[in-house]
Formats: C-alpha cells, sequence, structure tokens
C-alpha cells in the first residue's frame, strides 16, 4: 500500500483513467494523432482507397469450397455462387498491383497514392495482397467488431491500424484519399459509398475526389440511381460525380488519368 501511496501512476500511464468516459476525448485524439505520426514517419503523402465485401473469396479458397461441396454434400448453390463472386477478388488484387507499380514509378521522396483498405478479409485483403505483391507499401485501417472484421496478412506491418471508433476510422480513410473504388459489398460498403457522395455533392469535401464503382452487374442491379433521380430525391448532375468501371483495365486507365489530372498537379496531403 505504501509503495502504491507514494509512487501514484501518472495520469498518462493510469490504464483505468484512459479506458474510462473522461477519457474520450483522449482516446479521439489518439486515434487523429497516432495514424498521422506514422503516415508523416513512412512518408505517405496520399492514397488510394478500395472498398468492398469482406465476405469474398479468392478464387484458390472459392475452388477449394466448391470441391469440398461435391465431396462432403455441402450447398452446390453457394459454393459454386462463391466462386463467381471470387472474380472481383482477383480483379482488386490485380489493380492493387498495377496501381502499386504505376505509383512507384513517380518521382519524388514521398510515396504517392498508397493503397489503403480497410485491413480485414475479402476485397479488403485482396487490394492489399496485390499491392504487397507489387513491392509495395500498403494500409490497413481496421476496426475492432464483434464478427468478420480481422486483420489480413498482406497489410503492411508498419500501417496496420486498429480503430475503435468508426467516424475517426472513416477520417483516415477520406482525408489523405486522391481517388476511391468501390467494389460490391454490403452494409458497411454502402455506408462509405453514400457519406463519400454526400461530402461531396454538398461540397463538404473540399478537393476534387474521383469515386468509382466497379462491377457494373453488381451495382445496376443494387442501387437503380435513375428511380432517385426520377423521385427528384437526387439530380441528374450528381450522377456525374462518380464513375461506372467494369474491367481492371478500364479501372487502371481511368483512376490514373484521374490522379494525373487532379492530383498529380498537386502535392500530397499535408497530414
Amino acid at each position: 500500500m505504501a509503495d502504491d501511496f507514494d509512487n501514484p501512476p501518472k495520469a498518462y500511464e493510469n490504464k483505468e483513467f484512459l479506458k474510462s468516459s473522461a477519457s474520450r476525448p483522449l482516446r479521439i485524439m489518439a486515434e487523429f494523432f497516432e495514424p498521422e505520426d506514422r503516415f508523416e514517419r513512412y512518408n505517405i503523402s496520399d492514397t488510394v482507397v478500395f472498398f468492398g465485401s469482406a465476405r469474398i473469396k479468392s478464387h484458390e479458397q472459392a475452388e477449394a469450397a466448391l470441391a469440398a461441396a461435391k465431396r462432403h454434400g455441402g450447398d452446390l448453390d453457394v459454393a459454386q455462387h462463391d466462386l463467381a463472386m471470387s472474380r472481383y477478388y482477383e480483379e482488386a488484387r490485380e489493380l492493387a498491383s498495377r496501381l502499386t507499380q504505376w505509383s512507384k514509378s513517380l518521382k519524388g521522396r514521398q510515396r504517392r497514392f498508397v493503397v489503403c483498405t480497410g485491413g480485414g478479409p475479402g476485397i479488403m485483403e485482396a487490394a492489399n495482397r496485390g499491392a504487397s505483391e507489387a513491392g509495395g507499401l500498403n494500409v490497413g485501417l481496421n476496426i475492432t467488431l464483434p464478427h468478420e472484421q480481422s486483420g489480413n496478412p498482406w497489410t503492411s506491418r508498419e500501417l496496420n491500424f486498429q480503430f475503435h471508433y468508426f467516424f475517426m476510422r472513416k477520417f483516415w480513410f477520406a482525408y489523405p484519399a486522391k481517388a476511391v473504388i468501390i467494389f460490391p459489398g454490403g452494409f458497411g460498403t454502402m455506408d462509405e459509398f453514400f457519406e463519400l457522395m454526400t461530402l461531396i455533392t454538398t461540397g463538404k469535401m473540399g478537393k476534387t475526389l474521383p469515386v468509382f464503382l466497379y462491377g457494373a452487374d453488381y451495382w445496376n442491379e443494387i442501387i437503380n440511381f435513375d428511380a432517385m433521380v426520377k423521385f427528384g430525391t437526387i439530380s441528374a448532375g450528381e450522377l456525374e460525380k462518380f464513375n461506372r468501371v467494369n474491367t481492371t483495365d478500364e479501372a487502371f486507365a481511368a483512376i490514373t488519368e484521374a490522379l494525373e489530372q487532379v492530383a498529380m498537379t498537386h502535392p500530397g496531403t499535408t497530414l
């Protein structure tokens, strides 16, 4: 007891206090300053963000699951569907690899247009994997969730983050981003897409941010944007604030062209 009395913990070392409601502002600020410090340390100037489903398997995983379903009497319809959807994993992987190779060829000390994802499985893993296979650093902005979200092994160790607050994680998606590409996904992907579009259409983004929806078959069926225009909930001009691409060649050409026109003439984000 005497030792505890004579050597009370400093406030910033008091774990009980740091986990209390009173220190919530400190935890929020930590999720701003710690990523900022790491980005600066590794010369990350700006990013290209990949969004998409955590549930989409790689082609290899999907083929193995289909083979297992055939051997053991599993659900063949689900396994075959997963195999068809695995094209998006492989295309995200290829696109991230090509963008990373392109970004590494750019001159300058700063690392430009570094691939950034939510750090989890599925499309996120695919993009981190493609960037890693191309020999580039890549970013994973993980978040603590009760299910689904777990880190993937392809995220650069130096840039593997773990967030508690969704809004701070979203800040670090949007603030350094110079382009965003959105693969098929569920509620989380929709949330990220619609929040970005809200910021862009209300002028709160403060920069030109090219947004690309990847996969016409998926997006044309999932969201009827023309119906939104018809009912007057959005304007026809707002449909021009994002782009639709359907192949890696088309996406790579569109993204690099947009970056060359908009971002290459300006320095990276001041972090």
